[in-house]
């Protein structure tokens, strides 16, 4: 239960470039204060240091001894200092991601995350004690105390840390010390990302433009855009090098200190998730390679005319192809009806972040890359970041991001200790959020050939969510495994994502040597080691989620597997996958949960192979 202010991003997807002088929303931050310099921040800082500093005085040493009653007020008493400390945290990293190039802005996001994690050195205690308890002893509270039953999921989560507690002097060490050592490299990293300039001609494009120019239908202007970013990524090698076994090692020294048994096992503990489980998912999707990354990209190479597809190919337009774009509003209307089809709920749900400006969907220079939802706290309310430019991987975007947020402020219910939701579930919402507008999308679509178009783009977004996802992952256990043996060169980690890459890719896509670097620009390898088969994980479930609906709304009984879905959404964190799956006849544990997600991204790739021309 030790604060966290890193930024709880969410999604992985990128970003392009606007569309025409449409007026974009941003988000509107005053709901948290009235700006940075708000005399209210330095006041509720100071609220924080009294409510912290008198925890400390009543508690510390006497968790052991309370009753359940005075258990329970301890865990309420926390429950508003995490309140508060998460909406100063939350409030401070939206500033900043408005502008990361912004010293003012920088200045108290670092001031802010500093103050906090010193502040939350006074209750570090708490957690520690909570795991002192006997077991049957705590038992028998919780049921005798119904009060006190309602914290029985935070209870549960803190204790399944207990094999790998340190002593309270160890834990505090680490603490106060990740603002000048893990967190601070972050932070560089960040900043320096969202500095690059890439200069393509006489432009000069920040990260987001870059890489949606991978995907131009010009091959010329492709290839022209890889070398420029490949170019600009190496220039920053050095650094990015530097700050990767910087990072692996800090996480191996704490690994080590632990106990835990691999890199990756501290990740699968956070996210509630037995490692069986994860090398179920990793060794389904890594078998599925040829039958389907492989196969696809072979398809596509042979529809574009290619005997090979250069890895800047990978995301090109299929011939026929050509762009639908939607305005802002159009956008909004295709994805606000698609959630109301399913649940009208939802839909309202997702119509406040239009309507209250919990939505930031403006390129501008120095705004944080990629796109998110950031939960904040239950007292406010989730604010999503994206980069909208009109096409339809922006609409599906908007669907995935939303998904996120309609699920945030659902489970906001639960409170501030029991909203969040493990990673291996908290991809759900969005990816069946995508899943819906996608199929709106199909259903609006006359004609067959673009249906195909448009089954063919599923098809890659599938296999950049579960097979580019799932490669990631293996990127960084080869990696964090390696960095055990001393410190990597920028040519060496280079080579491990070449491996990686070529496994999942296959002799279809040809990987010059300058994709080697490509490695430095993803995110989740800085912010948040082995994130990234959550998607794989999120994916897979929605695939046999929305079958379950499909079979269920054939049978009249979709307003039943609705019903269910909100609740599952509603649970936030206060249930586990095996529960929060078991009402709708899924089991992760099981091999065959695995198959029949992936079944469905193979089914799509029979129809192409079939039916499509292009």
């Amino acid at each position: 239960m030790s604060a966290t202010f890193a930024p709880k991003a969410t999604s992985s997807t990128k970003a392009k470039a606007a569309p025409a002088k449409e007026k974009l929303p941003v988000w509107d931050l005053t709901h948290f204060y009235a700006a940075h310099d708000d005399a209210q921040v330095a006041k509720d800082i100071a609220k924080l240091s009294n409510l912290s500093s008198d925890f400390a005085k009543q508690y510390k040493g006497k968790i052991g001894k309370l009753d359940s009653a005075a258990l329970t007020k301890a865990l309420k008493t926390y429950e508003s200092m995490k309140e508060l400390e998460g909406k100063l945290s939350s409030y401070a990293y939206l500033l900043y991601a408005t502008d990361m190039t912004n010293p003012s802005y920088t200045a108290f996001y670092q001031n802010t995350l500093e103050r906090l994690t010193s502040l939350s050195t006074l209750t570090l205690f708490f957690s520690i004690e909570l795991n002192g308890l006997d077991e049957k002893v705590l038992q028998h509270m919780l049921k005798e105390d119904k009060a006190l039953a309602k914290f029985a999921p935070v209870l549960r989560d803190v204790r399944v840390f207990k094999p790998y507690q340190l002593p309270e002097e160890q834990e505090k060490l680490l603490h106060e010390k990740s603002v000048t050592g893990s967190a601070a490299w972050v932070r560089l990293y960040d900043e320096t990302q969202a500095a690059m300039v890439f200069p393509l001609g006489k432009k000069k494009l920040n990260i987001e433009q870059i890489t949606d120019m991978l995907a131009s239908p010009k091959r010329e202007e492709r290839a022209a855009a890889a070398k420029v970013f490949s170019n600009t990524l190496q220039g920053n090698a050095k650094l990015s090098g530097l700050i990767t076994n910087t990072l692996a090692k800090d996480k191996a020294i704490e690994d080590e200190w632990r106990g835990f048994a691999a890199p990756i096992s501290s990740r699968n503990l956070a996210n509630y998730v037995e490692d069986e489980v994860v090398d179920a998912l990793m060794q389904a999707v890594r078998a599925a390679y040829p039958r389907l990354s492989h196969r696809y990209y072979a398809l596509k190479a042979k529809w574009l005319g290619l005997k090979k597809l250069e890895y800047w190919d990978r995301n090109a337009p299929l011939p026929g192809a050509r762009e639908t774009r939607y305005t802002w509003a159009q956008g909004r209307e295709v994805v606000l009806s698609a959630y109301r089809d399913f649940s009208p709920k939802m839909a309202d749900v997702a119509q406040r972040f239009f309507d209250e400006n919990w939505l930031d969907a403006e390129v501008r220079p120095g705004k944080s890359p990629g796109a998110f939802s950031h939960p904040t706290v239950p007292s406010v309310h989730p604010y999503i970041l994206m980069h909208y430019q009109g096409k339809t991987r922006d609409v599906m975007t908007l669907a995935h991001e939303l998904g996120h947020g309609v699920h945030q402020v659902l489970s906001g219910k639960q409170g501030a200790l029991m909203a969040d939701t493990p990673l291996t579930l908290a991809e759900t919402a969005s990816v069946f959020g995508e899943q819906l507008t996608f199929q709106k999308l199909l259903a609006r679509e006359k004609s067959k050939k673009a249906k195909h178009l448009m089954i063919a783009s599923k098809v890659e977004d599938m296999l950049n969510t579960v097979v580019r996802q799932i490669a990631f992952c293996d990127f960084e256990i080869r990696l964090h495994n390696a960095r055990k043996q001393g410190e990597l060169s920028p040519e060496a980690i280079g080579e491990l994502w070449m491996a990686a890459q070529k496994e999942s890719l296959g002799s279809a896509v040809n990987l010059r040597p300058e994709y080697s670097i490509f490695w430095s620009y993803i995110p989740h390898f800085i912010h948040s080691p082995f994130y990234v088969y959550a998607y794989a994980f999120g994916d897979c479930l929605v695939n046999a989620l929305y079958a379950v609906y499909a079979e269920e709304a054939a049978k009249g009984r979709g307003a039943d597997f609705v019903k269910k879905y909100h609740a599952m959404l509603e649970a936030g964190g206060t249930m586990w996958h095996k529960e929060l799956l078991k009402p709708f006849g899924l089991d992760a544990s099981q091999p065959s949960f695995w198959l029949k997600g992936l079944s469905v991204i193979e089914g799509f790739i029979d129809e192409l192979e079939e039916n499509a021309e292009f």
